[in-house]
């Protein structure tokens, strides 16, 4: 049975492997003839395939980034909801949380991270007896662990505990690990890799894996299980290895123009495909019906950009929380001018249009190539700010992190007495994050993490219950496993 397992994980990902190489546009790897599982992963262009197909899974490439990435972390907050077009309904179970395992969304979120892992089991138990060199084995190596651990990561934030798959021979059927075990496997794959990985601008090619990405997930992993002396150690860490800066002008940082920049740390990389495998499709979902320009924001329609009926819309309480000065809602407009010249307000009917990811001018169709930041310089700076905050308030190093992020968006430094208690410094650190990462995925476990996801949902007049701090496991997936539980109340 193990031999029929192994058997059909090759040929799963050969296959997925040789589709990666043709058509995805990203660390592409040539593809050889020995495609034999005698050879295939002993080589050295065999392994980087799968290394690389895992990479694809890793940063959901499969997929529409802003549809099923961004929106299932935003969707459920008080940022973002959704209005038009066959996944209206989808969506509105997410914004009303009126949640069910048969939800759409809830399986892309399963599947990639979980083919990621298998990738990186058969790279991790191919490596011996390779034709790799020794150095080239324990780069592999690294990288292959990282891909495992933000898999698990982004699994366990999701769903909560899920089947711990280390290996390729382990049985079909595996139950959920437990808290401690998942937990403890992410902390140390992710010491692992930071200790193999090469620091950033070493690694072979431009997407790999580095020390610095290594750290930041560490760094997130320590913040959102609240281990905060881990975080504050880390961070400083972070800070004293690495060589990264705000990059000047935050309305400009999204754009493909700028993704290149010194903030960005680890990204969902994207580039324009006629599948729109490999996109962003942000923009598309942001234009208002009959949209001509933003004069507020030097935004004119083009002949070859799309404009959909899905449109994503910014609440209006959101984007009143901004203050006045502050050039980070630069990117969101309030009006336009429709194709009949007529001027139509979007702010004070929940109807605001954020335009975080400018439109690609080199678009194809749909498919915009603008990067995704999963982690950037700013993150760190407000995680440092959080854990200081927790372990010795009052702190004006907590303070003086938190300004540098506001100096960048063109507001005023706070003092402390802005911030008179711990508590009023956690609103603080929880608002400045939700100004400088909308529309990024973050906000979800912001919330859950400073303990106001439920009780703002409620307060908003949805149907959020403690147990929707995870989503349900697919019902495709327990239907496929017996020995996976449904998650609690689900």
């Amino acid at each position: 049975m193990k031999r029929n397992i192994r058997k059909s994980y090759f040929i799963a990902i050969l296959s997925a492997a040789i589709c990666f190489s043709s058509c995805s546009g990203f660390l592409e790897e040539e593809v050889f003839s020995q495609l034999s599982p005698t050879n295939y992963l002993k080589t050295k262009e065999g392994l980087t395939s799968v290394l690389y197909e895992g990479y694809a899974k890793a940063a959901n490439m499969n997929s529409n980034n802003s549809i099923y990435v961004l929106g299932p972390q935003e969707f459920s907050t008080d940022i973002l909801y959704q209005s038009g077009d066959n996944v209206e309904a989808t969506i509105k179970n997410h914004r009303d949380f009126n949640w069910d395992p048969t939800m759409d969304f809830l399986i892309q979120n399963w599947d990639s991270p979980y083919q990621c892992i298998r990738n990186a089991n058969i790279v991790l138990e191919s490596l011996e007896g390779s034709d790799l060199s020794a150095e080239d084995r324990v780069l592999y190596e690294a990288e292959a662990k990282f891909l495992r651990a933000i898999s698990y990561y982004k699994l366990y934030f999701f769903f909560g505990p899920v089947p711990l798959r280390t290996s390729t021979t382990q049985e079909l059927s595996l139950a959920k690990a437990s808290e401690d075990e998942i937990k403890e496997f992410m902390e140390r794959e992710l010491l692992s890799a930071i200790e193999s990985l090469p620091n950033p601008g070493n690694e072979p090619e431009r997407y790999r894996a580095h020390k610095a990405a290594a750290m930041g997930f560490l760094i997130k992993f320590y913040l959102n299980t609240k281990q905060w002396q881990k975080a504050d150690d880390w961070t400083a860490e972070f800070l004293e290895s690495f060589n990264y800066s705000l990059h000047e002008t935050y309305q400009d940082l999204f754009k493909v123009e700028s993704e290149k920049n010194n903030e960005y740390i680890w990204v969902r990389p994207a580039v324009p495909s006629a599948d729109r495998a490999t996109a962003n499709s942000w923009s598309n979902v942001s234009f208002p019906d009959n949209f001509k320009s933003a004069p507020e924001i030097g935004l004119a329609f083009r002949s070859t950009w799309l404009n959909w009926p899905n449109e994503f819309r910014i609440y209006d309480e959101f984007y009143n929380t901004f203050e006045n000065a502050d050039k980070r809602k630069n990117l969101m407009i309030t009006k336009y001018i429709n194709n009949s010249d007529q001027e139509i307000l979007l702010a004070g009917n929940d109807n605001i249009r954020s335009f975080k990811y400018w439109p690609d001018e080199n678009h194809i169709g749909a498919a915009h190539g603008n990067d995704i930041p999963e982690i950037r310089l700013a993150d760190i700076y407000l995680s440092r700010a959080e854990a200081l905050n927790e372990l010795q308030f009052p702190s004006q190093e907590a303070l003086q992190y938190v300004n540098l992020v506001r100096q960048r968006a063109g507001l005023d430094d706070l003092e402390s007495s802005d911030v008179a208690s711990q508590d009023a410094m956690r609103d603080r650190i929880l608002l400045e994050r939700g100004h400088e990462f909308y529309n990024e995925g973050h906000r979800r476990m912001d919330m859950i993490r400073h303990g106001k996801f439920i009780s703002d949902a409620v307060r908003r007049g949805k149907n959020a219950r403690p147990h929707h701090v995870v989503f349900p496991i697919p019902q495709v997936v327990i239907d496929s496993d017996s020995a996976i539980e449904q998650n609690d109340n689900f």
